[in-house]
């Protein structure tokens, strides 16, 4: 089964939690702190894979969750990263993030590797806070929690000719002749709901990817029989190959479907308008193909190489393919070379730390990466940790903010899911 979406949740580990731990030996009655420090958590990455041609996997588990790191222990001892989760994906697939939009990630080569949710940092230990003023402290940090998102996956094929044309004109046929490509061959239309991909080879050593998209119909760029979904292959195409049913047919013509297709290429990404394309005017074992053949070539003008063929007898198809080759060869010599990024200046813009605003129960509610990672990693279980807390939030101005915005003492603080009292 061919899936070619798929909506899935990633989280990156949780880091390990940093521990209080003191020495204890024999000779040293007073040892100092040796709480190590928690382990990082693991990344959520995803990885291209040459060998896979559909989303599939994706169908079936939709959550993916790095392993959290593990906790610090005593004598100095770090806790173990997290193993990272790597989720393999076919080459095409575009990485967005579900609520933004924002694009992610672009695989289009073997073994390019994306970090989608990175893990969270371990907490540092009670070692880690010795200082001139405090000798033996006794609090340490639990771990940060890893990144968390929904992303959507799309599969935009990679192939360097595309046939398109309406339902039935043939496309199928066509790729099943010419390559090792097995599609459902019916003679009604719609037969083919799921793009096919055929290695085509010519000569010696020299072969070339066509990808057979489903039949467009008109409004297929405004999602009309799944449209979106069959022209998004399309757009990373270097070739299209237009394929024209010749033969007669009761309410419509092959120059009217010829113009109907362009139409929607063209209303989907103007770019596809302006693609390298032939066309296979196909069916021509049909009688009356000749003159049609004539009429067709008329009536769309001399812009078009026109191939007549059948893709039922194979007449006709070794020029097109050799044309096929051609185009293709001319294309990736125009794409242009790599130039050297230019130097930017980066002017960093300061982001508030934090921002307040008041509930419908009156609850002053404080948000911010910054504030709520403190929040995360703090042990509440810990005076000391708790108390440490409390002097980060008058550093960074939090308390004169909340009483500039009119907080008194027994108002209701809320950060993240938890809430606090405020004292002044």
């Amino acid at each position: 089964m061919f899936y070619d979406r798929a909506k899935i949740y990633v989280k990156g580990g949780d880091g390990g939690n940093g521990i209080v731990a003191f020495r204890r030996e024999k000779y040293i009655p007073e040892g100092g702190p040796c709480g190590g420090d928690g382990g990082k958590g693991g990344n959520v990455i995803i990885e291209a894979d040459e060998g896979l041609r559909t989303l599939i996997d994706f169908k079936y588990r939709q959550h993916y969750k790095g392993e959290r790191g593990q906790h610090g222990q005593g004598k100095g001892m770090h806790g173990k990263k997290g193993t990272d989760l790597t989720m393999r994906v076919p080459l095409g697939t575009v990485v967005r993030d579900a609520e933004t939009g924002e694009l992610v990630a672009d695989i289009v080569s073997q073994g390019q590797k994306v970090i989608v949710a990175k893990g969270g940092r371990g907490g540092r230990g009670n070692t880690r806070f010795v200082s001139s003023n405090n000798r033996v402290p006794d609090f340490a940090e639990n771990g940060e929690p890893g990144r968390e998102r929904w992303l959507i996956l799309e599969l935009k094929l990679l192939a360097d000719v595309g046939l398109v044309g309406f339902p039935n004109a043939g496309k199928s046929t066509l790729i099943s002749r010419v390559s090792a490509a097995k599609p459902k061959i019916a003679d009604y239309p719609f037969t083919t709901l799921s793009p096919n991909l055929g290695m085509v080879r010519v000569g010696e050593g020299e072969s070339f990817v066509w990808a057979d998209i489903p039949g467009l119909i008109e409004g297929a760029h405004t999602g009309a029989g799944l449209g979106h979904h069959f022209l998004r292959h399309l757009e990373r195409t270097k070739v299209l190959i237009h394929v024209v049913d010749i033969s007669e047919q009761p309410d419509r013509t092959p120059w009217e479907d010829f113009a109907i297709i362009n139409q929607e290429l063209k209303a989907y990404k103007e770019d596809l308008s302006h693609r390298p394309q032939i066309v296979a005017a196909n069916k021509m074992d049909l009688p009356g193909g000749e003159e049609r053949l004539l009429e067709f070539k008329d009536k769309i003008g001399p812009g078009y190489e026109v191939f007549p063929i059948s893709a039922v007898t194979g007449k006709g198809l070794e020029p097109l393919i050799q044309r096929a080759l051609e185009l293709v060869r001319t294309a990736e010599k125009e794409i242009p070379a790599p130039v050297e990024t230019e130097i930017r200046q980066v002017k960093v813009i300061p982001q508030e730390r934090f921002k307040i605003s008041r509930n419908d129960a009156g609850f002053f509610v404080v948000s911010g990466e910054e504030v709520e990672k403190h929040v995360a990693m703090t042990d509440f279980n810990n005076d000391a940790a708790v108390r440490r807390l409390q002097r980060i939030f008058k550093v960074m101005g939090l308390d004169q903010a909340l009483r500039e915005k009119g907080a008194k003492a027994g108002d209701v603080i809320q950060i993240s899911s938890l809430e606090f009292d405020f004292a002044d």
